[in-house]
């Protein structure tokens, strides 16, 4: 977290994506220039060319909604219809003769249409969004078709006019293609505009978006909105181009096609549906010629592109062009961080208190799921520049407490104030701009985006211009000043153009405190910030939050009691939905009652124990120069490891030193470029995951990955449900509860419901079901109180006697003292192999080793 390192033009990231762009829009406007010439060298008309151009048009509104915002509509046919029925009837009924008007009048009926459609359709998300758009262009279909007076029912209307000048068929391409290429400019204009990136953003992540302060509903109309209105407008040019309209292209036939080809173009991309479009049309004409059935055969096709190519016809020219591009190979995404130390948080990030008295008072809140009690008459405040902690065992409802705070959910009863204004049961966004901001448990973040689009986008969420659809969101000098010295002070300067999803899990806290941060929160809400990150980024981190709050008071869940006793101003300790202890840190520390049911023996006290080893001395696995890649980030370069049978192997290193990847090219998920993997003999680099599996392999991945809305039980089948194979120990469920017998007292509860130490055993017992010889866990002490920490340790100090183990944890004292030996990774290498009693008993070794 350098202090002295040059804050950075945000701008010049993104200016690559823009500059090829705004070629597009050249090549775009030479396309246009040059499709009639093309088509009529191989037999096609200047009509068909004109139906490129429209149905181009209509695909590229389409995708504001499939490609920007993620919403697929299955009905998007009926605005074309919509448009063109308009321009039919305002032409033939108000103003004969007549083009522009009735065009303009299309335009606006198109999008008045829209708004109450949108405003229905949009209170539902996911399949239930696309099902009603379906059952929207079914219902508007009938009424087209019956409607005889209005539409003329089966026979449509025709006889439409077209001024004199455009009589010609080259001269109405001409206006077609000008009117095109106006709207295409106008898109690209959109796309670089805040509200284009929110889309984007709504797209990654929905939630997060309004959690920075997004109303993110009102995106989405917008949305919708302008997407209509472009297809309708596509839809009014061909009424002009045929001179005719009916209800064909409300068919839901019709939509599905236009789907297609937003699909076999390139959603992602900005001119890929266009490209689709092209190849629909001349699929149709030549294919029609030979079969009647062309529309089969492009549905085939289509399911084609879905399967083996989902990025369309852009992604398999990037495909066959990539052996012609020389892309240099790049560490891994953390590699390039430039770190130091961060001062005092940046005064634009502060916002000021309206208020005298704490900043935020919870009073008596309650929250109930059916009979389940989650939050029982909770009540503490907040006072201002201050650090809060609120502490207690897994399940005690401390997150829980944090989601209605935060607006995740509505309470079922009590007060929520902040600076004096009632918060509670208003929604996320409305919070956030109230001076609430948040960072999660489990992180929560624009994967697909870069680190520094990331920070933007929260930064952009209170400027002014953040519903701008024509600015330039990177014009904005305000927002890209902010961005960069957001990201040097969190630490993230250097890594500004990695994707979020490609960052270690630290790097990933690090960038989900720093969203919370650019809200300019009256209050931080940190749900365990420290989790998963190693000891030094620990420390300088707790460090951080501790600065953090002698400017913005902080309320802190963590389970690293130790750091929180050490930092917090003020604990409340929670146990069973209520509060415990509400005082000072010595009132916390020394009540029995805390002891009882938080702290446990304490890491010491279970690390002291001696364990005995039961390693064999035949070797269970084997690797051998293992690469492997994310894209063009090398992670791991020619990883050697060996794992004996009944051994327990940690494995440690730095955020970003390839731990956690290494996991994943053991279980198959991110397979190996290079090298061989060997498990009792057979060669399993490059096998799926599923074969893997099956071949004795059980991963628990870091944040648990659990089937939420199933039972511990069904949880716990489906993992065994494929894996009786022979390969290894069978793993029934009389054996998994004999090491995890409180999951027996919640057999059929479901998994979301249980606490995070719970769950975390659900996630072991999961990966032991079935037949198991080797078990990879990924930080599974991670977020988990003391006391459940030590159950899970004594668990798996049993489990050493049954299988094999390879942990990755950055709990240094509980990993060294499970493990019989100890490989220590640097950049995506090993860098030290030994016994881990040597870096027990040997700080210095242990500090060189560990980069501590």
């Amino acid at each position: 977290m350098s202090g002295t390192a040059e804050p950075l033009p945000l701008a010049l990231p993104q200016r690559g994506p823009i500059l090829r762009e705004s070629r597009q829009l050249w090549a775009a406007l030479a396309a246009l220039i040059v499709l009639p010439f093309a088509l009529d060298a191989i037999g096609l008309t200047l009509i068909t060319a004109t139906d490129v151009v429209i149905f181009a048009l209509a695909v590229l509104g389409l995708n504001i909604l499939v490609g920007w915002t993620g919403l697929t509509s299955f009905g998007h046919g009926a605005w074309f219809g919509v448009g063109a029925y308009a321009v039919a009837i305002l032409q033939t009924r108000l103003f004969p003769g007549d083009m522009a008007l009735p065009l303009l009048g299309a335009l606006a009926i198109t999008a008045l249409a829209a708004v109450a459609a949108g405003g229905l359709i949009l209170r539902r998300r996911g399949v239930y969004f696309s099902l009603l758009t379906l059952a929207f262009t079914a219902m508007l279909y009938a009424i087209a078709f019956r409607w005889t007076d209005l539409t003329g029912g089966e026979n449509g209307i025709g006889n439409l006019h077209r001024w004199a000048a455009l009589q010609e068929p080259g001269a109405y391409y001409a206006a077609v293609s000008a009117i095109a290429f106006v709207v295409l400019v106008g898109l690209w204009r959109f796309r670089r505009s805040p509200m284009g990136s929110v889309l984007v953003a709504i797209r990654e992540n929905e939630q997060r978006a309004g959690f920075l302060g997004y109303a993110t509903n009102r995106y989405k109309l917008a949305a919708f909105v302008i997407s209509a209105t472009i297809t309708g407008l596509a839809g009014a040019l061909s009424a002009y181009s045929h001179r005719f309209t009916s209800a064909d292209p409300i068919s839901i036939a019709f939509s599905g096609e236009l789907l297609a080809m937003v699909v076999i173009g390139g959603m992602r991309s900005f001119l890929g549906p266009a490209l689709g479009a092209l190849f629909y049309i001349l699929f149709r004409e030549f294919l029609s010629i030979y079969t009647a059935d062309w529309l089969l055969y492009f549905g085939l096709l289509f399911v084609a592109f879905i399967v083996f190519s989902p990025d369309g016809l852009v992604g398999i020219a990037a495909r066959l062009l990539k052996p012609f591009r020389r892309v240099p190979a790049e560490g891994a995404a953390m590699s390039a961080r430039r770190t130091g130390a961060s001062g005092r948080v940046p005064a634009r990030f502060i916002a000021e208190g309206r208020t005298e008295g704490p900043v935020l008072v919870a009073d008596d809140i309650r929250k109930s799921f059916g009979p389940v009690a989650a939050v029982r008459g909770v009540s503490f405040a907040v006072a201002d520049r201050t650090l809060h902690a609120l502490i207690g065992p897994n399940g005690a409802g401390k997150t829980t407490a944090f989601n209605l705070l935060s607006g995740m959910f509505r309470p079922s009863g009590g007060s929520i104030r902040l600076d004096g204004r009632e918060i509670a049961g208003l929604e996320p966004h409305a919070i956030t701009r109230a001076g609430l901001g948040r960072s999660f448990q489990i992180t929560n973040l624009f994967p697909g985006l870069s680190v520094e689009e990331n920070i933007r986008l929260a930064v952009q969420a209170r400027h002014a211009a953040h519903f701008s659809l024509w600015r330039d969101a990177l014009s904005i000098r305000e927002v890209a000043d902010d961005t960069a010295e957001l990201l040097r002070w969190t630490g993230l300067a250097g890594i500004e153009r990695a994707e979020a999803g490609s960052l270690s899990y630290g790097g990933q806290r690090l960038l989900d405190m720093g969203l919370a941060l650019a809200t300019r929160p009256r209050l931080l809400l940190l749900d365990e910030p420290l989790a998963g990150l190693a000891a030094a980024e620990r420390e300088r981190v707790g460090d951080l939050i501790k600065a953090l709050s002698a400017d913005i008071p902080v309320l802190l869940v963590e389970h690293d009691i130790d750091r929180v006793f050490r930092l917090a101003d003020r604990v409340t300790v929670m146990a069973d939905g209520a509060v415990l202890v509400d005082g000072s840190v010595a009132d916390a520390r020394d009540d029995a009652r805390v002891q009882a049911v938080y702290l446990g023996s304490g890491t010491a006290a279970i690390a002291a124990k001696p364990r005995a080893s039961a390693a064999e001395a035949e070797t269970l696995l084997a690797m051998e120069g293992v690469d492997t890649f994310y894209g063009k980030s090398h992670i791991l370069n020619g990883v050697n490891l060996a794992v004996r049978r009944g051994e327990v192997v940690a494995l440690l290193g730095r955020n970003g030193a390839g731990k956690s990847t290494l996991l994943k090219t053991l279980i198959g998920t991110a397979p190996p470029a290079a090298g061989r993997i060997v498990l009792g003999g057979k060669d399993i680099a490059g096998l799926s995951p599923d074969r893997i599996a099956r071949l004795g392999i059980g991963y628990v991945p870091q944040g648990r990955a659990l089937f939420a809305g199933m039972s511990v039980a069904e949880n716990l089948g489906l993992g065994r449900l494929r894996r009786l194979t022979g390969a290894g120990i069978h793993w029934d469920e009389d054996k998994v509860l004999e090491f995890f017998p409180r999951l027996k007292e919640r057999w059929n509860v479901d998994a979301a419901r249980l606490s995070g130490g719970e769950q975390q055993m659900v996630a072991v017992a999961r990966a032991l079901s079935g037949d198991t010889r080797l078990l990879l866990l990924d930080e599974p002490f991670e977020g988990l109180s003391p006391a459940v920490t030590e159950e899970l340790f004594e668990a798996f100090d049993r489990l050493r006697r049954e299988i094999a183990i390879i942990l990755v944890d950055h709990h240094l004292d509980l990993a060294l003292a499970l493990s019989d030996r100890t490989v220590a990774l640097e950049r995506g290498s090993v860098q030290w192999t030994g016994e881990s009693r040597l870096l027990r008993e040997d700080q210095d070794l242990r500090r060189k080793v560990l980069w501590l």
